[in-house]
C-alpha cells in the first residue's frame, strides 16, 4: 500500500484515542457485545489459524502466510503491534498474488462503522480495532485467516473465535507479568485459553518444561489433537539446509530468509500448523515459503535508508524488536553466530519501555557487546529514560551511556571506528516501539 499523505484511518483512530483508553482491559464481554451488534463477523471467517505465545508469534504468522501464499491461497493476516502505521496490523489476502496492507479508505470505513455500532459505550481502542479486523476479514474473500493474539490468550479480544482450524502456542516466557502472572505456568495457562474443545493444537518449541506440561495437559483435557515440537515434529540445520520432520517424513529445505537459529523452530511450528489446519502442504510450497518469508524488525538487516549515512562505512546494521530476556537470548545467540563467522565489534543501540526487564535483556549480551547506547522512544508514555536504561545495562555488566537519538548513537559509533579495524556490527532494538521509530526515521516502513 502506498501510504497517503493524510491517512483517513489514522485520523479516525486518533479520534477514538480521545474517547477510549488505548491499553488493555482483559475481558471478552465488551467485544462480544460489539460483535453481536455488527452481526458477529467473527463467525463468518475462512479457516482461522490462531497464534499465541510470548515470543515468535509474529514470525510464526509470517511463515504461515508465506506457506499458504506459496500454495496460491489468499490469506488475511492480523498482527500487533504495528511498527510505523496502524495499517500494518491488517493484511488483506488476494487470489492474484501476495496480500497487501489494507487500503486506507477501506480501513477508515471499517473503523467508522465499528465505532458507530459501539455508539460511545465503554471499550478499549484495541477491542475496537480487533472488531475492525473481523469485519474486514469477513467481507473480503480469502481462503484462510492468520490471527495473532494481542496479549495473553484467554481474555484477549481475539479469543472470540469459537472454532479455529488450529490453535498455535509459540514459546512462553516471563512477560506482561502484571496481567498474566509471575510464573511461566500461570502465563502458559493464560495462553492455553485460546485452545478450543476438539480442535487441533500445535505447541511450538518451549524453553520451559513447566509451560509445556501445562499446555499439553490443557490440550488433552479438551480432547484436542495435539502436536508438540520435539516430539511430533522438529527442524534442524544440516549442511546449510533446513530439515523439517514429522510423521509424514522429511523435507529438505532452504534455510529461512529470516536470520537466526530460533527461526528454524518457528518455521517448523508454522508448517505443522498449516497442515493441522487442513491445508495440503507440498515440498515446493515449503521451499518457496522459506525463500519468500519476511517479517520487519526481526533481525532485519538495514542496508539502505536515511540512517545508514550516519553509521561507520561498511557497518553491518541489524534491527530487532525483541524486548524481554528470552528475546534477548535468541538475538544474542544470532549475534554470537555472526561473530563466529565474521568477527566485528558489536554495539547496541537500545530503547525499551518500562514494563520490561532491561537487566535481563542486556545480560544476554554481557560477553558480546563492546558498548551500549540508550535512546528514548518517541510516542510512548511508557518509554524508559535513557539514563535509567544505561544504568540497567551497567548492572548487567555492560559499558553504556545515553544518547540523544539513534542518529547521535550511530555518529558516536562512527567516531569510535579505528583506522584499519573491522567495521562495526550494530544491533538496534529492545522494543518494537523503538524499532518502529527507527524504521520511520530510516524512511523504510513496512509495506
Amino acid at each position: 500500500m502506498s501510504e497517503p499523505v493524510v491517512s483517513e484511518a489514522e485520523s479516525e483512530i486518533d479520534r477514538l484515542m480521545t474517547l477510549h483508553p488505548k491499553g488493555f482491559d482483559l475481558s471478552l464481554d465488551r467485544i462480544s457485545r460489539l460483535l453481536e451488534l455488527l452481526g458477529n463477523p467473527q463467525l463468518k471467517l475462512p479457516p482461522v489459524i490462531h497464534i499465541a505465545g510470548t515470543n515468535g508469534k509474529g514470525s510464526a504468522s509470517a511463515f504461515c502466510r508465506a506457506l499458504l501464499e506459496a500454495g496460491g491461497y489468499a490469506v488475511h493476516v492480523h498482527t500487533s503491534p504495528h511498527l510505523v502505521h496502524w495499517h500494518e496490523r491488517y493484511r488483506i489476502g488476494s487470489a492474484h498474488g501476495p496480500g497487501r496492507l489494507v487500503d486506507d479508505a477501506l480501513f477508515a470505513d471499517a473503523i467508522r462503522r465499528v465505532a458507530a455500532a459501539n455508539s460511545g459505550r465503554s471499550i478499549t481502542v484495541f477491542e475496537i480495532l480487533t472488531a475492525v479486523a473481523f469485519l474486514l476479514f469477513s467481507e473480503q474473500p480469502a481462503d484462510a485467516v492468520v490471527l495473532e493474539v494481542g496479549l495473553g490468550g484467554r481474555f484477549d479480544a481475539t479469543n472470540v473465535i469459537v472454532d479455529p482450524a488450529v490453535s498455535v502456542i509459540m514459546p512462553i516466557a516471563l512477560d506482561h507479568q502484571a496481567y498474566l502472572g509471575d510464573r511461566v505456568e500461570l502465563i502458559a495457562a493464560e495462553k492455553a485459553g485460546i485452545m478450543k474443545r476438539g480442535r487441533p493444537v500445535v505447541i511450538g518449541q518451549q524453553p520451559f518444561d513447566a509451560a509445556r506440561e501445562v499446555l499439553v495437559s490443557t490440550a488433552e483435557r479438551l480432547g484436542c489433537r495435539v502436536s508438540v515440537y520435539g516430539q511430533d515434529f522438529s527442524a534442524h540445520e544440516e549442511f546449510g539446509r533446513l530439515v523439517y520432520q514429522d510423521e509424514f517424513g522429511l523435507a529438505d529445505l532452504p534455510l529461512p530468509r529470516l536470520p537466526g537459529r530460533h527461526q528454524y523452530a518457528n518455521a517448523a511450528a508454522a508448517i505443522r500448523a498449516v497442515k493441522a489446519a487442513g491445508f495440503a502442504v507440498t515440498d515446493a510450497m515449503m521451499e518457496r515459503a522459506m525463500a519468500a518469508v519476511e517479517w520487519p524488525a526481526r533481525l532485519q538487516r538495514l542496508t539502505t535508508g536515511k540512517l545508514i549515512d550516519h553509521a561507520p562505512p561498511g557497518a553491518e546494521i541489524w534491527l530487532d524488536g525483541g524486548h524481554n530476556p528470552a528475546g534477548g537470548e535468541v538475538v544474542a545467540e544470532a549475534m554470537a553466530a555472526f561473530e563466529e563467522r565474521q568477527p566485528r565489534p558489536l554495539y547496541l543501540v537500545t530503547g525499551m519501555i518500562n514494563t520490561k526487564d532491561p537487566v535481563g535483556y542486556f545480560r544476554a549480551f554481557a560477553d558480546l557487546a563492546e558498548h551500549v547506547f540508550t535512546v528514548a522512544i518517541r510516542g510512548s508514555d511508557a518509554g524508559l529514560d535513557p539514563v535509567v536504561l544505561a544504568h540497567a545495562a551497567y548492572d548487567a555488566g555492560l559499558v553504556a551511556e545515553p544518547a540523544g537519538s539513534t542518529v547521535e548513537a550511530l555518529q558516536e559509533i562512527a567516531r569510535r571506528q579505528a583506522p584499519g579495524a573491522p567495521p562495526a556490527r550494530i544491533l538496534i532494538g529492545g522494543s518494537l516501539y523503538f524499532a518502529g521509530n527507527v524504521l520511520a526515521d530510516n524512511g523504510t516502513p513496512p509495506t
